[in-house]
């Protein structure tokens, strides 16, 4: 799925080199693995233990090509190398429910890491499509699932477009920063819902989330970075549609 900066991540993008100054190439596996793996560590999210994670960090970081410098090459910033607060409440929600996702075919929407999505697997769920655009992340959502011994399928289709879906459970984490996709998104759970699938969200209610529209599950304080949040601990909920 298409991705942005949700609230304040514009203006605290920041940027990191190549640890090993070997240039990336965004069309090769083997250079988007040793990206990933160079400039990433392998650790959990605060709120979901149970997951390892090729995150950055400040010790390794990920960010020294500006944004501009990433788009000549048609890369998104790397998203997929943090654990974003809704998504996290989300896991964390799933692990502790895992009747919602198990024997269930799974839709991740926007996966990004894919912690979602390891986390359904984890709790049997009968496959996993794990949907983003950005092609890093596709790579990064395997590799993560590997290092969880759970089977995930990446995705780069754009799910927002389809409308021959079947899978019974749809699951979407922090996917409400931006007014057109937003939208679009929400035109997708409606079809979803139609379908007789259940839709979980997790968000922490970031400026397009439509408030008052879907019913809510669970809180959560999730501890995050200052360098992509407004506070060291985000509120984050999970949500029914």
């Amino acid at each position: 799925m298409e991705r942005g900066l949700p609230d304040g991540r514009a203006r605290r993008s920041k940027a990191s080199e190549l640890s090993a100054g070997v240039p990336l190439d965004p069309d090769s596996h083997e250079s988007a693995v040793r990206f990933i793996k160079e400039n990433t560590a392998l650790i959990a999210p605060p709120l979901v233990p149970e997951i390892v994670l090729h995150l950055a960090t400040e010790s390794v970081p990920i960010w020294q090509k500006s944004e501009e410098e990433l788009g000549e090459m048609n890369v998104p910033p790397p998203f997929w190398a943090f654990a974003w607060a809704g998504g996290q409440a989300l896991a964390r929600y799933i692990l502790d429910n895992p009747k919602m996702c198990s024997g269930q075919n799974v839709i991740d929407l926007g996966s990004g890491s894919g912690l979602s999505a390891i986390a359904a697997a984890k709790c049997g769920a009968l496959g996993v499509l794990a949907a983003d655009i950005d092609r890093l992340a596709q790579v990064a959502i395997k590799l993560n699932a590997d290092a969880n011994g759970v089977a995930v399928t990446p995705t780069a289709q754009d799910l927002l477009e389809t409308e021959d879906l079947t899978e019974r459970v749809v699951i979407i984490g922090d996917l409400f920063y931006e007014r057109q996709l937003a939208d679009r998104v929400i035109a997708f759970i409606e079809r979803m819902k139609e379908g007789g699938a259940a839709v979980l969200i997790g968000d922490p209610q970031r400026s397009y989330f439509p408030r008052n529209r879907f019913e809510l599950l669970a809180e959560y304080q999730v501890p995050v970075t200052r360098e992509l949040e407004d506070s060291e601990i985000k509120r984050s909920s999970v949500w029914r549609a």
